[in-house]
């Protein structure tokens, strides 16, 4: 005779939950989700996913500056000696961090590049504020406004993304050179 095994109360909550948060998802729904193949996670970790998705969808956009209160605004570079800007870049740097904002690929910029881009670029941006713990926006310090990703094969892509880019763009990538600016800034965790 078979025994039945009967759920855990927490077991039943997480599939409850996984109910709630499908019905929830529904008006978002595109083809994309389809790329995810569930049957493959647990359901605890579909739960998580399912809640980000609908954190993302529900989230409001607004500038990166207005994520602070009061918000955040920095005096323009030129009005500020190297050792001023490099003290508010660090301070700018770790109240970023605070709001789950990290710089990725910034070695390549002085200390005065690095503030003026948050300045110019990343504060003025309007993004999705998602309040997830584990959920970090990634701003790419290495892009720019033209397609080419110069900088970023120049200082940061691998041997492997340097080789691959070339095949893809039939061209030969720009020469390599290592980052004049290293720096150790805070990054997500892993």
């Amino acid at each position: 005779m078979a025994i039945a095994r009967h759920p855990e109360s927490d077991e039943v909550d997480c599939l409850l939950r996984n109910a709630e948060l499908r019905d929830a998802i529904e008006p978002y729904l595109d083809e994309s989700i389809f790329e995810i193949d569930f049957r493959t996670l647990p359901t605890a970790a579909e739960n998580r996913f399912l809640e980000s998705m609908i954190a993302w969808e529900q989230a409001a956009l607004e500038p990166i500056a207005r994520w602070f209160s009061p918000p955040l605004a920095l005096q323009p570079v030129c009005t500020l000696d190297d050792e001023q800007v490099r003290e508010r870049l660090w301070e700018t740097i770790d109240r970023l961090f605070e709001k789950r904002v990290v710089l990725d690929y910034t070695d390549h910029l002085s200390d005065r590049e690095l503030y003026s881009l948050i300045r110019r670029d990343i504060l003025p941006t309007a993004v999705k504020r998602v309040e997830i713990a584990d959920n970090f926006v990634h701003w790419d310090c290495s892009a720019t406004e033209s397609d080419e990703p110069t900088t970023w094969l120049t200082f940061y892509a691998s041997d492997a993304e340097r080789e691959q880019w070339g095949l893809e763009a039939g061209r030969i990538p720009p020469p390599r050179q290592v980052p004049p600016h290293p720096r150790a800034l805070p990054t997500a965790p892993v």
